[in-house]
């Protein structure tokens, strides 16, 4: 048994239906929408139709925070509620087809890890949780046992909060925390700066895979092997990586790699790779007469959001269907187009005086479409309301990255405007953004 739902539902899921999912039907047209005509890498009319809220009248660039779900996501959630509101592990014929559907769910999402090439992940090697803040807050309490007073570990200061808190945590034990930070010059965390830190003592390497406000990509693979040689593992945030590079968890050499699906166009839940070494380290959170031998079982206390883990299998589905409709790779296909609006936003931005944009000035292989910047004609909370007006949603502030928002000399109360984009984003809309910026500027 693979799927329950009615027969047209796989085909929605697989991006072959146009026909626009129950909720949305009735909406007014958007004025965002855009033309077979217009110039882009992607069939961005096949891409949009994808996402119901995209037929909204405001256009959404705030995709770091939170992308616009697949409506196929929402289908299935509706569906997995409508239709197996049960519990799993009974033998009663709906909660065995809804561990069955659990199953595929996870098997799905592992798939994830291998988009970008290597094995892909037992789905035992998956845990799924409300969040990657939730899920890194869990595997700290999970790795702590193995830890004694003296041991290091290292923790960025140009990461999001969810994983430089957990381990901050550990202090209360006798971990010694070591931190390294950003040049606020190059504004990159170096590799010379990182081989300064890697002692005998070093446990752990706790680092971002891109920043969510500089926009700038790591070479994890790199950073791994420097770990390696020391003996330390690592732990990586891969939240604003994952929804514009394709991932290849096992060629890495990490521990363990956590993302939202929430901001790789799923509903509101995370997922969690451990490496069949990390799982082997990992305490046994779950209750104590359950003795789980996989990183799943060990991190999911409890029940997690059955219904999200279903819709969330949407995303690959979506993804091996905009490969297949553009003859490649999905990430290829997205890496261009993104790189394309990018492009233009920056060469706009970059000669206008009295701005500083906040990470790379210009686009390449690691520059990722979350562009931040600041301006010495206005506050970033004004910018905002003027592009809010506008009907163009961005954001201000310090993105619970406020330790990076300080070292880079800008006050954490106010933090920069960030413009995050996504593959379904058009350069029209690119276009509107920098109608309401030049009235803001």
């Amino acid at each position: 048994m693979r799927c329950f739902l009615p027969e047209n539902a796989g085909q929605y899921w697989a991006g072959q239906c146009n026909k626009p999912p129950c909720y949305d039907r009735g909406l007014p047209p958007s004025k965002n929408r855009v033309s077979l005509t217009e110039a882009a890498p992607l069939d961005l009319d096949w891409v949009r139709s994808r996402f119901p809220a995209l037929r909204s009248d405001w256009v959404l660039m705030d995709n770091a925070g939170g992308s616009t779900p697949l409506g196929a996501a929402v289908d299935r959630i509706a569906e997995y509620l409508r239709r197996w509101p049960v519990q799993l592990g009974a033998s009663y014929t709906p909660s065995a087809e809804a561990g069955e559907l659990q199953a595929e769910a996870r098997a799905g999402l592992a798939g994830l890890f291998a988009s970008g090439g290597g094995p892909v992940p037992s789905p035992g090697q998956i845990a799924i949780g409300a969040s990657t803040t939730s899920l890194l807050s869990r595997l700290a309490r999970a790795l702590a046992p193995t830890l004694v007073a003296g041991d290091e570990i290292i923790v960025t200061d140009a990461d999001h909060e969810a994983n430089i808190g957990p381990w901050l945590r550990l202090q209360s034990q006798g971990v010694v925390i070591r931190w390294w930070r950003i040049r606020p010059d190059s504004m990159q965390l170096e590799l010379d700066d990182l081989d300064a830190l890697l002692t005998a003592r070093t446990r752990l390497l706790c680092f971002t895979h891109a920043s969510n406000l500089l926009g700038s990509a790591l070479d994890i693979k790199a950073i791994a092997a420097r770990a390696r040689t020391a003996g330390a593992r690592c732990c990586v945030d891969g939240v604003a990586y994952a929804p514009h590079r394709a991932l290849a968890f096992a060629e890495w050499g990490v521990d363990w790699y956590a993302f939202s699906l929430y901001k790789v166009f799923g509903p509101h839940c995370a997922v969690l790779c451990s490496s069949p070494e990390g799982a082997g380290m990992l305490a046994n959170l779950n209750h104590e007469w359950m003795q789980p031998s996989d990183a799943a079982g060990r991190l999911e206390a409890g029940a997690y959001p059955y219904e999200l883990a279903w819709g969330a299998a949407a995303v690959p589905a979506y993804l091996e269907a905009l490969g297949a409709h553009h003859g490649g790779s999905a990430f290829a296909a997205i890496e261009a187009h993104e790189c394309t609006l990018t492009t233009r936003l920056l060469d706009w931005l970059a000669p206008r005086p009295g701005i500083r944009i906040i990470g790379a000035p210009a686009a390449g292989p690691g520059r990722l479409p979350t562009v931040s910047f600041v301006t010495s004609r206005a506050a970033p909370q004004a910018v905002v309301a003027h592009t809010d007006s506008a009907q163009v949603g961005i954001r201000h502030g310090h993105f619970y990255a406020p330790r990076l928002v300080e070292a880079l000399g800008l006050e954490r109360a106010t933090g920069v405007v960030r413009v995050s984009l996504a593959h379904y984003n058009t350069l029209a809309e690119v276009e509107r953004l920098i109608s309401a910026l030049d009235g803001a500027l």
